[in-house]
């Protein structure tokens, strides 16, 4: 069961970085293997979050799956995924978003999830490593498309 956590400083706003994670109807258009979403309307929560579902559809050479999610967020610091449907047996995803004194932000990200099927699970811990760095490399992409490169 693939599990990682990673910590980084980026020359973005927690604001702007907040801004793009939670942008998830827009996914397809950035993050490789992401062939389509579906995002329903956004729920206002009495605490002042907002929730949505969403569906994505992945697709890596011969597989294609889709994954629904609930994404609870909680402008500007905080995306938290929960796992409703689809071919694992867990999925949790963080994203935390702070401000640094001397500009940019930091990004606390974390991701913990299981397979159901045990071919998938080998086929995951594979390419695990390379499938973060290229989804991280993607969002970071991303905010020097959206927000000019910084640094």
């Amino acid at each position: 069961m693939p599990k990682h956590r990673e910590v980084r400083t980026l020359a973005w706003s927690a604001t702007e970085m907040f801004d793009l994670v939670a942008d998830v109807r827009r996914y397809g258009e950035f993050l490789p293997w992401v062939q389509g979403m579906r995002v329903g309307p956004p729920q206002a929560l009495p605490d002042g979050k907002t929730v949505l579902v969403a569906d994505m559809v992945v697709g890596f050479r011969m597989i294609r799956e889709k994954f629904t999610s609930r994404v609870t967020l909680d402008r500007p610091a905080h995306v938290h995924v929960d796992y409703l449907d689809g071919p694992m047996k867990y999925l949790f995803n963080d994203w935390t978003f702070r401000d640094r004194p001397g500009g940019g932000c930091e990004i606390d990200f974390a991701v913990d999830f299981q397979f159901r099927n045990r071919a998938f699970e080998a086929l995951a811990g594979m390419f695990f490593t390379e499938a973060f760095e290229k989804m991280v490399a993607a969002f970071v992409a991303r905010a020097e498309a959206l927000y000019g490169p910084r640094g």
